[in-house]
């Protein structure tokens, strides 16, 4: 009962406007000055402390640090030229283009929001000047941004293999298929949708393979970094944590001695901007420690699990309504919190169950993360709506069609596991 009690302050909190981040830790504390709670106050100081004493977490700062160094080293334009020679031929070329890039950039900035809010800044205004509803346009670069959540290095994936104590090497490894598969399946949506509208091409031939070797050529550095990422951690070279210190090196080096962009300036600039995001995801997770200490202390997992087992025999079955679950909470509730939250009370849940907690995070990832692209309360939804001055009744239609087709590809990763599992039982 205190649990649930404590689950429900942390939800009332947040819906209330309370930061994230406060929300957790007060929810957290308040279990310890409780009359019924044995153990100390201090309890919760040591778990507060011990979350920040884990060395998989440097990964987190690292990765964010990255994801700002690239989109000033001059990776990004390169990338769209590559892109636009890529997709350009197609119906609906700028869109077409624009899955291309969240493809490419996935392995860059790490993160669905940012990756969106990017494209929507530089790909909104000449979309919407060729003709594409600003609905539509929105929703487009909005649930383009889900591919950066599963392509590697994610953050949502390294949060969750912290958490969960899952193989951080094999979520990437795991997330690539999934990617492929939500650029395809978007891809022709998008081509569909462009055949109704008659939405045109950018250019009038297929590529030649001259135009694509210097594309490739330009953007050769950008390209060839997240395979240099996942190459090292397959063969050992260095750990995840290790591949953030590598990458930020990788990308002062690309920006600054190759591309001769990444100026003092701006190398500061991408400092100051990862601190801020750096100290707000950082305090979320320090209070998740004492938190997630209630959560286990008072056997939530267990009992669930209990719980789960005996209403739900089918692993598919169960794995399904969690499913649903998820992409409720999604809907309601930003994505880096879920995953702080129900990661350490459904990873024994679904491993219990027989469920490959690897195949579940990938899962999870999509799911949550496309939740924040959905109404009533998505922070994609809002961040690129209001750059592209976009209303949210024409996005929350433009976007049904698009997550048909994410809801498509989810449902094949929950009933052919080796959709997401093949790949990392292959080479790791």
């Amino acid at each position: 009962m205190t649990s649930v009690m404590i689950l429900c302050a942390v939800l009332l909190l947040i819906f209330l406007g309370m930061p994230v981040a406060f929300a957790i830790g007060i929810s957290g504390a308040a279990y310890f000055l409780l009359p019924s709670t044995v153990l100390p106050d201090s309890t919760a100081v040591q778990r507060i402390v011990a979350a920040s004493q884990s060395f998989p977490l440097l990964a987190v700062p690292l990765f964010i640090l990255l994801g700002n160094l690239m989109n000033r080293a001059g990776i990004t334009p390169r990338l769209i030229e590559l892109a636009m020679i890529l997709a350009g031929w197609m119906r609906g070329g700028l869109a077409q283009s624009s899955l291309i890039l969240s493809a490419l950039m996935g392995g860059i900035s790490g993160s669905a929001v940012a990756d969106a809010a990017m494209q929507a800044r530089i790909l909104g205004k000449p979309m919407t000047e060729e003709g594409y509803d600003p609905g539509f346009t929105g929703a487009l670069l909005s649930v383009g941004g889900l591919i950066t959540a599963t392509l590697p290095p994610s953050l949502g994936l390294i949060l969750y293999g912290y958490l969960g104590e899952v193989s951080i090497g094999r979520l990437f490894i795991a997330g690539i298929v999934p990617g492929v598969l939500l650029t395809v399946a978007l891809m022709a949506t998008t081509w569909g949708i462009s055949v109704r509208r008659d939405y045109k091409p950018t250019r009038a031939e297929f590529p030649t393979l001259g135009e694509v070797g210097r594309g490739l050529y330009r953007s050769f550095w950008a390209v060839i970094f997240p395979i240099w990422l996942l190459v090292g951690i397959r063969f050992g070279f260095f750990t995840p944590s290790e591949a953030g210190a590598f990458a930020v090196v990788y990308a002062l080096v690309v920006g600054g001695l190759i591309y001769r962009e990444l100026s003092w300036h701006a190398t500061l600039d991408a400092m100051i901007e990862s601190a801020r995001d750096i100290g707000m995801i950082m305090l979320i997770i320090l209070f998740s420690g004492a938190f997630g200490f209630v959560i286990t202390f008072e056997r939530v997992p267990q009992s669930i699990t209990e719980f789960s087992l005996t209403a739900i025999e089918d692993p598919t079955v169960l794995l399904f309504v969690i499913s649903g679950f998820l992409l409720g909470l999604g809907m309601l509730i930003e994505a880096t919190v879920l995953v702080m939250l129900l990661t350490p009370i459904l990873v024994p849940v679904i491993t219990a169950a027989g469920i490959d907690p690897v195949h579940f995070g990938l899962i999870m990832m999509t799911l949550v993360t496309f939740g924040g692209m959905t109404p009533p309360v998505g922070v994609s939804m809002f961040t690129v709506c209001g750059i592209l001055n976009a209303s949210y009744v024409s996005y929350s239609l433009r976007i049904i069609p698009l997550a048909l087709a994410v809801l498509a590809v989810v449902v094949a990763m929950i009933l052919f596991p080796n959709l997401v599992l093949f790949l990392p039982e292959l080479v790791m």
